[in-house]
């Protein structure tokens, strides 16, 4: 699975927050600043040729809907950013986290409530 651009992932989260959509629903869901209309389209072209949506034909409008699912991205995502800066560690991308001081008592407890499940 390759990474996303960050437009792409941007139209990306679109369609994982609207599950099925035609474009004009896409465009309608895109945060301001909205790209073009056909740099929209573009993008979720380039998308499905990247495997990451797919569409249903509906006469001349296509529907499109997500082939990988946001968890499976940002699991393979975050695999990659514990491989390439954190050593293929996550306790040190957890100890960079609890070191910077952007952990709160609440998110450690947490945490190590889902290490002992």
């Amino acid at each position: 699975m390759k990474e996303l651009t960050k437009l792409e992932e941007e139209i990306m989260q679109v369609i994982w927050q609207i599950g099925k959509g035609f474009a004009n629903d896409i465009m309608a869901a895109i945060p301001e600043p909205k790209p073009a209309y056909n740099t929209a389209l573009t993008i979720v072209r380039i998308l499905e040729r990247k495997g990451f949506v797919a569409y249903e034909t509906f006469g001349k409008a296509h529907q499109y809907y997500p082939l990988v699912s946001k968890d499976e991205y940002s699991k393979k995502i975050l695999t990659g950013v514990v491989k390439n800066y954190f050593n293929n560690s996550f306790r040190n991308l957890v100890s960079a986290f609890a070191d910077g001081k952007n952990l709160t008592l609440k998110d450690l407890e947490e945490l190590k409530k889902l290490i002992n499940e």
